[in-house]
């Protein structure tokens, strides 16, 4: 059983930085991708970050350059790190991954990440 645990959310001003991680168990993040989504109040989840099994990495065009995926293989963990926030990076932001590339049908319980003008 696949199990995702987020942690690392919380409260920043804007111009701040943040990191979030996620744990697996029951999953090796290195054999699969594993991406960040994100759901503010009142809108849909969108897609945030991705980081494939050889390491490459995508983002959306509204936080490239602030956000870093990153993956700590020996943890098994996944990492967000969220510079230059923005009050609109305030949402719920969930990791997950997939049995098969470009799916995504494991996800975490979500960690809030609010930030203040």
């Amino acid at each position: 059983q696949v199990q995702l645990v987020e942690s690392g959310g919380g409260l920043a001003q804007a111009g701040g930085s943040l990191r979030l991680s996620c744990a697996a168990s029951g999953r090796t993040f290195s054999s699969y991708t594993t991406g960040w989504f994100r759901q503010a109040p009142g809108k849909g989840r969108e897609f945030v970050a991705v980081i494939e099994r050889g390491g490459s990495t995508y983002y959306a065009d509204s936080v490239k350059g602030r956000f870093t995926i990153s993956r700590d293989n020996a943890k098994n963990t996944v990492y967000l790190q969220m510079n230059s926030l923005k009050p609109e990076d305030t949402a719920v932001y969930y990791c997950a991954t997939g049995d098969v590339a470009g799916s995504y049908n494991y996800w975490g319980q979500g960690t809030q990440v609010t930030v203040s003008s």
